[in-house]
């Protein structure tokens, strides 16, 4: 297995199970015998952006600032597994670029199935104009275009979308990246 470092960014709305998949593909990465870190969207917002907000821009700071730290980790031999809504395509596209051995994930999920498994009720609030600037309803979500992996929560188990993951790990680990390195 190759030490390069790797970021695998799971990317999707809230709910979608981004965080499970996560930590299923951490503890398997680590069976391997790999350096594994996790940058979770809600704990990274409430350490190393604090004091953000939801707007476009503040959204934009939090994603780079993500993508900085999975750099310096992927330039070290780390396989960074980011969970982030991050839902502009734009920034995404900007991270990819910045840190070249990078693997999109999308977590596809419907915003029925979403409101269905909410238990705490945010879809519904947003749904109903309760909640602002909630992504997917009331601010956009911008889905990747062309990622390498596409799962759907609402249709795959666990072990499905992970199994996805994981081959398609395996099919990029040893090549290098198309875009400029620098």
């Amino acid at each position: 297995m190759s030490e390069k470092g790797l970021t695998v960014w799971l990317t999707g709305l809230s709910g979608a199970g981004k965080s499970t998949i996560a930590t299923a593909l951490a503890a398997e990465l680590r069976n391997q015998g790999r350096k594994v870190e996790i940058l979770d969207g809600d704990v990274v917002r409430e350490n190393l952006s604090k004091g953000l907000g939801f707007s476009k821009e503040d959204r934009d700071i939090n994603i780079r600032r993500i993508g900085f730290v999975a750099d310096l980790l992927t330039r070290n031999g780390v396989v960074v597994i980011v969970a982030a809504i991050s839902p502009y395509r734009a920034v995404r596209d900007e991270v990819r670029e910045m840190v070249g051995r990078f693997l999109e994930v999308h977590v596809d999920c419907s915003i029925e199935e979403l409101t269905r498994r909410d238990v705490k009720g945010l879809y519904a609030k947003a749904l109903a104009g309760e909640i602002k600037n909630f992504t997917g309803v009331s601010d956009p979500y911008e889905a990747p275009i062309d990622p390498e992996v596409r799962v759907d929560s609402a249709v795959e188990t666990l072990e499905e979308s992970l199994a996805r993951v994981l081959a398609a790990i395996d099919e990029f680990d040893g090549t290098e990246p198309i875009a400029a390195l620098g």
